[in-house]
């Protein structure tokens, strides 16, 4: 098993919209290095949901519930998207202070 780190922005999809949705689809990511670890996720991989740009904390945990397949926002085939769904809130988030100061 594989373990990894998404970030999103939270005025765009936040941690709060996983729970209320009961999955989070990630998708437009257009960075080849990106797409290749995308690729690389596997059922059952366990990964850190990250608020960036506002709030810069860890929130909580998701597992790969689908692996990659078309992004529906493009017929561009190199580009991928992966459904995760929740597993663990934080009570208390991690922030990249915190992260940094370990």
């Amino acid at each position: 098993m594989n373990y990894w780190l998404v970030k999103f922005a939270p005025f765009r999809y936040s941690w709060q919209d996983v729970l209320r949705n009961g999955k989070f689809e990630i998708y437009s990511v257009r960075n080849a290095q990106a797409r290749n670890n995308l690729k690389a996720m596997k059922m059952g991989d366990e990964l850190l949901f990250y608020h960036s740009q506002e709030g810069n904390c860890i929130m909580g945990k998701m597992k790969v519930v689908e692996e990659a397949h078309q992004d529906k926002t493009t017929d561009d085939t190199r580009w991928l998207s992966v459904t995760f769904e929740p597993v663990e809130s934080f009570k208390t988030p991690i922030s990249l202070e915190k992260i940094k100061g370990n």
